[in-house]
C-alpha cells in the first residue's frame, strides 16, 4: 500500500468511526439536570441512598439541586461522591414537615441556615415556601441578605407577590422559582423574566407546557426560545410517589425537549443548571 493509500485508510476509518460514536450518542437519552430534588429524612428516608443513586444514573440524571428535610441527606447524597453525578446542595429551612408553615417568622431558623452554611459546601437556601406578604419579615429580609453576601441562590416556592418581595429585599438575590408559577399565564412568566434578568424558572408541576396529546403549546414554545437560558428542570420528589414516578416525569421532559431545537432542548434539560452552579 502507498503512503497516500495508507492515509486515506485511517482518514476513512476515523470517519466512520466518528459517523458510529455520533448515532450511538443519538440513541442514548438527553442528559438531564434535576433542579428540584428532595431527598427527606422526616421521619425517615423513603428510599436507601444507594436506590436513589441507581434510579438517577438509570434516568441518566447527572446533576441534582439537592435538598432534604432536615438536612441530613443532602448531607448523605454529598458524602457519597457518586461517580458521574454532580451535587449541588442547598440549606433547606425546614427541620420539620411544620416549619413550612413557620419558619419566615422563626429566627431560630434563621441560625439554623448560618449553622448549615458552615460546611462549606452549600451553593444556595431552599427550596422555602412563601405566600404574599408572609414574605415581608425580617427573618426573610435577612435570608436573603444573607444568600447574596455569601453568593447563593435562592429556591423559592412563592406568588407573584411574594416574589415580588424577594427581590425588593436585596435587588442583588439570583432566585429559582420553583414551579415557575404553577398555572399563572405566559405572559406573565414571560413578564417576570423580563423585569428580573436573575430569575429563572423551575418546571415541575408547571401546567401549559404542553396540550392534552403531549404536543407544546405554542405559547410555552415561544417562552422557551425567548429565554432559553432561564428554564430547569425538576423532579420535586416530596412525597414517595415522586420517587416512584421518576422514570415517567423524565420521560415527560424528554418527550417535550424532542420538540424543540436541539440547541434549546440540552440548555433546558442541563446546560443552564450547569452554567449557574459551575466552579466553586
Amino acid at each position: 500500500m502507498t503512503p497516500h493509500r495508507g492515509r486515506m485508510a485511517v482518514l476513512i476509518a476515523a470517519s466512520l468511526f466518528a459517523g458510529m460514536a455520533e448515532r450511538v450518542l443519538a440513541d442514548e437519552p438527553i442528559e438531564i439536570f434535576d433542579a428540584h430534588l428532595h431527598y427527606n429524612w422526616e421521619p425517615k428516608p423513603y428510599y436507601q441512598l444507594d436506590e436513589v443513586l441507581a434510579l438517577l444514573k438509570k434516568n441518566r440524571v447527572t446533576g441534582i439541586l439537592a435538598t432534604s428535610r432536615p438536612n441530613t441527606g443532602t448531607h448523605a447524597l454529598v458524602d457519597a461522591k457518586a461517580e458521574g453525578l454532580q451535587v449541588v446542595p442547598f440549606i433547606r429551612p425546614y427541620r420539620v414537615r411544620p416549619d413550612i408553615q413557620t419558619w419566615f417568622k422563626d429566627p431560630v431558623i434563621f441560625e439554623l441556615v448560618q449553622d448549615e452554611f458552615k460546611r462549606g459546601y452549600y451553593r444556595g437556601v431552599g427550596e422555602f415556601h412563601l405566600s404574599g406578604q408572609a414574605a415581608d419579615t425580617e427573618v426573610v429580609r435577612d435570608t436573603v441578605n444573607f444568600a447574596v453576601a455569601n453568593d447563593l441562590y435562592l429556591h423559592a416556592h412563592a406568588d407573584e407577590t411574594a416574589l415580588e418581595i424577594l427581590m425588593r429585599h436585596n435587588p442583588k438575590a439570583r432566585i429559582i422559582w420553583a414551579h415557575t408559577g404553577f398555572g399563572i399565564p405566559g405572559a406573565r412568566v414571560a413578564a417576570m423574566l423580563a423585569k428580573y434578568p436573575k430569575l429563572w424558572g423551575e418546571l415541575s408541576y408547571r401546567s401549559g407546557i404542553t396540550d392534552g396529546a403531549g404536543k407544546l403549546t405554542p405559547e410555552w414554545r415561544a417562552l422557551f426560545e425567548r429565554y432559553p437560558d432561564r428554564f430547569l428542570l425538576g423532579s420535586d420528589t416530596w412525597v414517595p410517589e415522586r420517587w416512584a414516578s421518576y422514570a415517567e416525569i423524565m420521560a415527560g421532559y424528554r418527550a417535550w425537549l424532542a420538540q424543540l431545537p436541539p440547541d434549546v432542548a440540552r440548555q433546558i434539560a442541563h446546560g443552564n443548571a450547569r452554567a449557574l452552579f459551575a466552579g466553586r
